[in-house]
């Protein structure tokens, strides 16, 4: 059992974490913080939810969702803070995710200087990278960053042969 003095508003939470109230009460709809209520219904939060409050922020920084926390989180007690084994045992988990990340933006980075001519955004107008907007068959989006090669034919249906 905590004591009364253990025990932070959400307005004291929301001070130290730096988050708006409506966000943590938003965290707390996904279940990625927990709170008990008073016998008024006021939320109090344990201090250990500022650590799991840093844990989504840090990982909100490097480009994972909330879903992909909160998902990470289901293995977790919701009334304490993940201890240094299960922070090992969570972040690992985002190794791949984020390796995968982290190429793509080495690829965006490298490639940016040819973004405008690389037929990545389907640009009607190049005849450099993109004539006849071959770019488009092959779906939306920026299909050369995204992996299509530009070498390998699309039928005009948008079937690669």
């Amino acid at each position: 059992m905590h004591r009364k003095t253990d025990l932070l508003t959400i307005g004291q939470l929301a001070e130290r974490s730096g988050l708006a109230p409506s966000a943590l009460r938003f965290y707390e709809s996904l279940d990625l913080i927990s709170s008990s209520r008073t016998a008024g219904g006021r939320r109090r939060y344990q201090r250990s939810t500022l650590r799991r409050i840093a844990v989504v922020q840090a990982a909100q920084r490097v480009g994972l969702t909330l879903a992909e926390v909160g998902a990470a989180f289901a293995d977790l007690s919701s009334d304490a803070a993940p201890t240094r084994r299960e922070w090992e045992r969570l972040s690992s988990r985002w190794q791949a995710a984020l390796d995968a990340r982290i190429e793509a933006l080495e690829k965006v980075r490298d490639e940016l200087a040819n973004c405008i001519g690389c037929g990545c955004l389907s640009l009607r107008r190049c005849s450099l990278y993109n004539s006849g907007d071959r770019a488009a068959r092959r779906g939306v989006g920026p299909r050369w960053l995204l992996g299509d090669d530009p070498a390998v034919p699309v039928a005009p249906d948008g079937d690669r042969r």
